[in-house]
Order: C-alpha cells, then sequence, then structure tokens
C-alpha cells in the first residue's frame, strides 16, 4: 500500500467513523451503557467473522505473534469504544468530536517520548492550526460546561488518550504483524465490562438495526482498513487524518441530526480541514525521515 493510499482509506475510514453521532440522535430508548454493549458486540463480530473469512490460521498467528502489542491495542479500542457512547449520551456531539481531537497532540507527544522520533515543523504547524481551530470551538460554541456536560467532556477525554497510546503501539508494532484483531479484543472487552451495568437489556426493534449498522458499518469494518492503513503511516500523520472525523461528523448532525453548529465551530472546521490538506500537500520528507 502506497503513502497515497493509505491517507485515501484512512479519510474513508473518518467518514464511516462520522457516522455515530447522528445515528445515535435517532435512537428511541437506547442510552450510554446499553449502546455501549451492542455496539461493542457488533463490531466484535463484524471483525471475528472477518478474520475468519480471511482464515482461522492467520488470526491465531496474529495472537501468538503480536503478543502483549495487540492486547495493549483491543484494550485502547475498549477505551475509545466505551468512552465514546457513554459520553454521547451526556453531552452534545460536537462536544464529544473537538474533546476527541485533541488525539495528534497527545500522540505527538507520545510519539516522541516512546519512539524517540523527533516530529517535524510541518506537522507542528498543522497540530498548531487545527488545536486554533478547535479553541475557537470551544471559546465561542461550546456552552453549558457544568454537571452533565462537564461529565460529557471528561468521560470524552478518554478517547484521544487511548487514541495517543494505540498509534503509537501500532507504528512501534510497524508492519510486520496484523493488528486487525485488536478491534475485535476491543469490542469483546468493551462489550463484557458494560455488560453487568446494562442488565437487564430492553431495547427495541428500531434502535437494534441502528446498532447493528453502527457495530458493523461505523466500527467494525473501518476500524480494521484504519489498523491496516496505519501500519504505512506515522502515528502523529494517523491521528491528524482522523481529526476529519470532526468536520465530517459536526456536518452530519447538524444536516440531520437536528444539533445546529455555531459560525466559529464552522470556522474551527474549516481551519482543522486546511491543516490537514496543508501537512500532506507539503510533505516531501522521504521515508524514514521525522513526520
Amino acid at each position: 500500500m502506497t503513502h497515497l493510499q493509505a491517507v485515501a482509506l484512512m479519510i474513508f475510514c473518518t467518514m464511516l467513523w462520522s457516522i455515530g453521532g447522528v445515528v445515535s440522535r435517532h435512537f428511541e430508548t437506547a442510552e450510554g451503557l446499553e449502546t455501549t454493549f451492542w455496539r461493542s458486540l457488533f463490531a466484535a463480530l463484524t471483525v471475528a467473522v472477518w478474520m475468519l473469512l480471511e482464515g482461522r490460521g492467520r488470526a491465531l498467528r496474529t495472537l501468538v505473534t503480536a503478543g502483549a502489542t495487540v492486547w495493549i491495542s483491543g484494550a485502547m479500542w475498549a477505551v475509545m469504544f466505551t468512552c465514546f457512547t457513554i459520553a454521547l449520551s451526556l453531552t452534545l456531539v460536537a462536544n464529544v468530536l473537538i474533546t476527541q481531537s485533541l488525539a495528534p497532540i497527545f500522540t505527538a507527544l507520545l510519539a516522541g517520548a516512546v519512539l524517540r522520533v523527533p516530529v517535524d515543523a510541518r506537522t507542528w504547524a498543522a497540530i498548531v492550526v487545527a488545536a486554533l481551530g478547535i479553541c475557537a470551538m470551544y471559546v465561542f460554541d461550546v456552552s453549558g460546561l457544568d454537571g452533565r456536560h462537564a461529565l460529557g467532556v471528561l468521560v470524552a477525554l478518554g478517547i484521544p488518550l487511548a487514541a495517543a497510546v494505540n498509534w503509537v503501539v501500532v507504528q512501534r508494532a510497524g508492519r510486520g504483524p496484523d493488528l486487525s484483531m485488536a478491534v475485535m479484543i476491543g469490542g469483546t472487552i468493551s462489550a463484557l465490562c458494560v455488560l453487568p451495568l446494562a442488565w437487564p437489556l430492553g431495547i427495541s426493534t428500531h434502535d437494534l438495526g441502528l446498532l447493528a449498522l453502527l457495530g458493523v458499518v461505523q466500527l467494525g469494518i473501518p476500524c480494521v482498513l484504519a489498523m491496516r492503513a496505519a501500519r504505512h503511516l506515522s502515528a502523529t500523520q494517523t491521528s491528524l487524518l482522523i481529526l476529519l472525523e470532526i468536520v465530517f461528523g459536526i456536518l452530519l448532525t447538524w444536516g440531520f441530526g437536528g444539533e445546529r453548529p455555531g459560525a466559529a465551530t464552522l470556522l474551527g472546521g474549516c481551519a482543522v480541514l486546511g491543516a490537514l490538506v496543508f501537512h500532506e500537500l507539503s510533505k516531501s520528507a522521504p521515508r524514514g525521515q521525522p513526520v
């Protein structure tokens, strides 16, 4: 897979991820913990079927050869899956998406500390511009950060922290082991952890259909594809590209979920998008150079 193909695939994944907020706004009765259980379960089953179609031996070899790496990545997926749905039940979609956009900063810092690879000026510039756009959203448009909303933002902070660890783990693993299995592990851990708290399960057929859509199309498929694309990108590049989920997610929720973003949110989204375009178009360093 070339760098350009990896970038295109990651953008496609962000488009699929971005439907999570708008779909969740059409639930009839499903709430945080129950949505986490069903969404994570369907995601785990999707990846399990995927891996079986590719060959059970390959899946088992992934667990054996990857060792702790695949389990660490799986645990981080579990944190992201769980925090996302719980945070959405507590605050606005835009608040959750904007909070998780802190991932590039956390990733760049963690990659520098763990991998000892310096982040070049081009990437730092993209991070700064994106961060300014995000700050504009917070300062001018994100309101109600008290009580339930504040708790939602606090829960959402688990997403960028776990994402940073995950992408650094993927980059450190390199192109050897296929960590797609980690998505299945993450979904399984997430579902098992919340099941006792979500029990008894009582959900409408309508909501179950939507959660199946989220588990398969919004989680299982794009997460597997993202893990494969990330093997050809640096951890910082991956987390920067994933910022596109914020732009797509806010626009979808605005158009189909009844949450209208303010002018600062739209301008901030444009800043994020512009930073990504700048970063990719100006990328000229050969492979192996700092990114």
